[in-house]
């Protein structure tokens, strides 16, 4: 009850008592309506459910973007010291350098061979106990 109606000794005519029976109504209806939701467990679960959803999801969003971010950011960086380093290089090694980027089989040929030809050496020393 509202303190005008609580204050209220009577109604002044047919109308007014039926605007107070009214309003008294919608008022019991609305406190009704209240305890039910309060009551149901069960669809206030369901709604927490989804609002936690839809934070996950947006949560989701915002750490995907981040990540993408930081691995643009990384890649920037390392891009900007590969080039420092290349800048830094003597002309002699950076030309040999950036021929073996442009033709690698060549390069991973000669590696294997200096690798075997060190193999090959080590196995030489240790069977002449040098």
């Amino acid at each position: 009850m509202t303190d005008k109606t609580a204050h209220e000794v009577g109604a002044k005519g047919p109308d007014e008592l039926r605007r107070q029976i009214e309003r008294t109504r919608s008022e019991l209806g609305d406190t009704v309506e209240e305890l039910a939701g309060k009551v149901d467990v069960k669809g206030r679960a369901r709604a927490r459910a989804a609002d936690l959803r839809d934070k996950a999801g947006a949560m989701t969003v915002q750490l995907r973007s981040s990540a993408a971010q930081a691995g643009h950011t990384v890649q920037d960086r390392a891009s900007h010291a590969g080039h420092a380093v290349e800048h830094s290089l003597p002309g002699p090694v950076r030309s040999a350098v950036q021929v073996g980027v442009r033709h690698p089989r060549p390069v991973l040929v000669v590696g294997a061979a200096a690798v075997g030809v060190v193999v090959v050496g080590e196995v030489v020393r240790r069977r002449h106990g040098r």
